[in-house]
């Protein structure tokens, strides 16, 4: 079985974590912008991180077979520098227009401040403007509350619903997203997001539409194999094969599909 993993950060990955995921059958990644974990000093550290994910990460993931695509963005967090979000938004389009590059994202509330709602805003619109697809992060705190938020802005602003992932939901929020005409993520990541048992369930009550599995593993305790290790959960639970293959494989093939710089994997 083949598998695609549409939110990873794999900068923050090793070598032999590829070669994992390629025995495991991921054929495609996404990676988008995150919080390195620390302030970035200057607009122009971002912009060598950008091209970072852009060439050599992408050519790191062929070695292994393995199609790396990534999402550029002011992530939530870097948002609330206002110089530093401001200057960058004087360059990104430059970037969201190169090859491998496939969204906008991640992007959306982190404290959920008036600054990051500025930014957030001035970004969707950006993206929709030039019809691509989009990454949402919703926050970990107050996460029902910002889901709502976020579709109010979306709503207000009169966003293509079908081209946003509307990323990392719970048990709290996931009635909600599937509600709109997004895609919705569910993040499994050991301790502070969803084990594959609790991701499971999601899908046993709410059906396998518009869903995405990721593992979002990044520099924290987390697991470059969660979305094969969902395939085992579903597996063991009574899911099809067809039901594991739409959830892990076609549903984020099919919404990447909406860029131009996609190379669809059927």
């Amino acid at each position: 079985m083949k598998f695609i993993d549409p939110h990873i950060h794999m900068y923050s990955r090793t070598t032999d974590d590829y070669q994992k995921m390629a025995l495991s059958g991921i054929k495609a990644v996404i990676e988008p912008s995150f919080w390195l974990g620390q302030e970035r000093t200057s607009y122009e550290t971002l912009k060598d991180y950008w091209e970072y994910i852009i060439t050599f990460e992408h050519n790191r993931a062929a070695e292994f077979g393995i199609d790396h695509y990534c999402a550029i963005s002011i992530n939530p967090k870097e948002a609330n520098n206002k110089k530093f979000a401001n200057d960058s938004l004087e360059i990104i389009e430059d970037f969201l227009v190169r090859d491998n590059v496939i969204a906008l994202g991640e992007i959306g509330f982190d404290s959920m401040t008036k600054q990051e709602e500025d930014i957030f805003r001035k970004q969707l619109i950006l993206a929709d403007n030039l019809k691509i697809p989009i990454i949402i992060h919703t926050p970990h705190v107050n996460k029902l509350e910002g889901t709502k938020k976020t579709f109010e802005i979306i709503d207000e602003l009169q966003i293509e619903q079908s081209r946003i992932i509307l990323d990392h939901n719970n048990e709290e929020t996931i009635e909600l997203s599937l509600s709109y005409d997004v895609y919705s993520g569910i993040t499994v990541y050991p301790n502070t997001k969803l084990s594959p048992f609790r991701a499971v369930n999601i899908l046993k009550e709410f059906g396998t539409d518009k869903i995405l599995i990721n593992s979002s593993a990044d520099w924290g305790v987390s697991d470059p194999l969660s979305v094969p290790k969902t395939a085992l959960e579903m597996n063991s639970n009574g899911f099809s094969e067809k039901e594991i293959e739409k959830v892990l494989f076609l549903n984020p093939n099919t919404f990447f599909k909406q860029s131009k710089n996609y190379r669809s994997l059927e």
